[in-house]
């Protein structure tokens, strides 16, 4: 129970380093682009190896189909609503230099709940392997800290741009810190008693709402800020994820 706490707040730390670097350095938007494309391609690993992988063994294609297609229906539909209040610069970096279609106050908003979405499925994933048994899934939690890292650099720009003070940026970071701990939480406590199916589902659930937010969200960003250096950057992502595994 307390490891399902710390390594969800571990991976959830990475937005609050991120805020940290970017509030303190100036980084070039390639460099930014290139570790949201190794992030990217570590939860595509992630997502094939460990939850995909784990879902397979415990529930069948049904079980799989419902899950993930679930998933990425689900995070389609939230990421559409927040989209249009400007979420979509939650993983934009260049966000600072563009004028905002909508108030500075509500895309500011709309970045914060988008990022909380996003983090959600994916720390719940870490106290999901914890229930199963399977102790901790480290190539998981390395997969959600390095793509959550330039998610903190490039949101903290979209907040800055919308007015927000350094201080309430922070309190917003520690915010989805506490979050991400929390969800790994009830993933390992509410799941701990499921049944082999429930969990196969909602490893599947997680894994279809990783990718869509990866398709919608970081792929487009870091070959649009990274060029097509991002495509071998990605594959050593995915490379990493199987050697941690």
């Amino acid at each position: 129970m307390g490891a399902a706490l710390l390594w969800g707040a571990v991976a959830g730390a990475a937005n609050l380093i991120g805020s940290f670097i970017v509030l303190a350095v100036d980084l070039p938007q390639r460099l930014i682009a290139y570790v949201m494309a190794l992030g990217t391609g570590a939860l595509i690993g992630a997502v094939c190896f460990e939850l995909l992988g784990e879902a397979m063994k415990l529930g069948g294609l049904t079980d799989i189909a419902l899950g993930f297609l679930g998933g990425a229906a689900l995070f389609t539909l939230f990421d559409g609503l927040v989209t249009r209040q400007g979420g979509m610069h939650r993983k934009r970096s260049g966000h600072g230099q563009e004028k905002l279609a909508h108030s500075d106050e509500s895309t500011g908003l709309a970045i914060f709940i988008g990022t909380v979405m996003d983090a959600v499925p994916e720390s719940a994933m870490i106290g999901l392997g914890l229930a199963q048994g399977g102790g901790v899934g480290i190539a998981l939690i390395a997969a959600i800290f390095i793509s959550n890292l330039p998610e903190g650099i490039s949101s903290t720009t979209g907040l800055k741009k919308g007015g927000y003070k350094t201080k309430k940026i922070l309190l917003m970071w520690a915010f989805v810190l506490v979050a991400s701990s929390l969800s790994s939480f009830l993933g390992f406590t509410v799941l701990a008693q499921a049944s082999e199916s429930v969990h196969a589902i909602i490893s599947s659930f997680a894994a279809g709402a990783i990718v869509a937010m990866i398709a919608s969200t970081m792929m487009p960003e870091a070959h649009e800020k990274g060029g097509p250096m991002v495509g071998l950057i990605t594959a050593c992502g995915v490379f990493i994820t199987l050697m941690l595994g």
